[in-house]
């Protein structure tokens, strides 16, 4: 059984997010080089909270390898249109979500999954929606790695459903609702997950 990936955000990107990632792309593309290394480290945070779960260390294990290979490529791409590598200040997107994150388990693991699957799934929705608006090579690279993210997504809610067939639509819904105040929020910092700055 399948979900569809915008079903589960609860909010669509504004058009002021997207005009502004257009604008102070050479930005949002250092920050998206973070995102990929967080990504991966989350996939291995996971393998070492939960190694008795087999099923999920090992696509984990794939996930983090294809995370770190997006992370090499976005730095090749960094090169080729001369953006600097610099050291950002960490959004709000991520430490918001986890905020909702329930600390003790089985809840833990389960709220832990589904936050990266609406991690990914913003991400392929962000991707989507730059894909036609930046110039190449970057709009084209964009388009390749929505396609990756949607997978990702998938991932991770089939993991969760494996983990609480019962309970999990039901929590992705509320963490869902958490992550759009997020993703639409005026936003003080400009980063790849932020708001629409304000």
């Amino acid at each position: 059984m399948s979900i569809p990936m915008d079903s589960i955000l609860h909010a669509p990107t504004p058009e002021a997010w997207v005009a502004t990632a257009v604008e102070r792309w050479r930005e949002m593309l250092v920050d998206h080089a973070n995102c990929e290394k967080k990504a991966a480290s989350t996939a291995l945070a996971l393998i070492f909270a939960y190694p008795e779960d087999h099923a999920l260390t090992l696509a984990l294990s794939r996930l983090a390898r294809e995370e770190l290979r997006h992370f090499e490529q976005v730095q090749k791409m960094m090169l080729t249109l001369g953006v600097d590598f610099e050291r950002q200040q960490p959004g709000r997107y991520a430490s918001g979500l986890r905020s909702f994150i329930r600390t003790s388990e089985p809840g833990r693991k389960l709220d832990l999954l589904l936050s990266g699957a609406l991690i990914e799934a913003r991400s392929s929705e962000r991707f989507r929606l730059l894909s036609g608006r930046l110039q190449q090579p970057l709009g084209g690279f964009y388009a390749t790695l929505e396609r990756s993210e949607a997978r990702h997504f998938e991932l991770y809610v089939n993991l969760a459903r494996a983990e609480a067939p019962e309970q999990w639509r039901e929590r992705l819904s509320l963490l869902a609702e958490r992550e759009a105040e997020l993703a639409t929020a005026a936003d003080p910092v400009f980063r790849f997950h932020s708001g629409p700055p304000g």
